[in-house]
């Protein structure tokens, strides 16, 4: 009888090794784990949030090269980042902002122009700054959702932000390119901002969503991280949206 012969397989090389990752909206979530992960590939990072103990801690976490704190729908201060980052970079991830639910008759001005602010000024603010700062080849990838496709009551001015989106990201692909752009659209993810969005009704969703959704869990924000790094590492994606919400909106969940 012959003997086995030994299969040397050799070690897969990270495939972020080199590479900066700006993550905006790094302290927590969907931010953090996708920091996480592109760490696990290789990359440096650089952070930013809104609370600096809580960026701290992902900072710590991540061995993240540096962090900023400050508020990214401020159009001064995002400009001031951008301006003092150290140099090149290679892909930036941009989770800030959260949902605004309530009737677009009820909102002032003021209120309906925050809103707007917080998503689409920000990624036009993020989009204008990479132009000098991204690698040719790099990415942006800016976080959306699946969950105001559906107009109703109450979903009119996130509906508004869910639709423009990737309109957006298509003309910023053909304006900005070879910097590649693209969308994560997700639905709901188990997330700190989740909790504190639903409060005490949190399990009760997550226990609809189980039942309801066809992969029979619900997303985690390392499914949307996984999503995230995967279109950093593959450099034939640009202008697209990425849907991850395990279905939720083909079951009106």
């Amino acid at each position: 009888m012959n003997a086995a012969i030994p299969v040397s397989h050799s070690e897969r090389k990270p495939e972020l090794q080199g590479q900066t990752v700006v993550v905006i909206g790094g302290s927590a979530g969907i931010g953090l784990e996708t920091a996480r992960r592109a760490s696990a590939e290789g990359a440096k990072l650089i952070l930013t949030g809104r609370s600096a103990e809580r960026l701290q801690r992902a900072a710590s976490e991540v061995d993240s090269q540096s962090t900023s704190v400050f508020d990214a729908t401020d159009a001064a201060l995002l400009d001031q980042f951008f301006r003092e980052l150290p140099s090149a970079i290679d892909h930036i991830m941009v989770t800030a902002g959260r949902p605004h639910y309530g009737r677009i008759i009820d909102l002032d001005v003021a209120q309906a122009r925050g809103v707007l602010d917080e998503h689409l000024q920000l990624f036009i603010g993020v989009a204008r700054n990479a132009v000098d700062k991204v690698k040719a080849g790099g990415s942006l990838i800016f976080m959306g959702g699946t969950g105001g496709r559906r107009p109703g009551i109450g979903v009119g001015i996130a509906s508004t932000v869910t639709v423009a989106l990737p309109a957006l990201t298509a003309n910023l692909a053909l304006e900005l390119a070879p910097i590649r752009v693209n969308l994560i659209a997700a639905g709901f993810v188990d997330t700190e901002l989740s909790a504190s969005l639903l409060g005490d009704e949190l399990e009760n969703r997550r226990s609809e969503l189980r039942a309801k959704l066809p992969i029979r869990r619900v997303v985690q924000p390392t499914d949307v991280a996984a999503l995230a790094v995967h279109i950093m590492i593959n450099t034939a994606l640009t202008g697209a949206t990425y849907d991850v919400d395990g279905g939720q909106q083909f079951v009106n969940a």
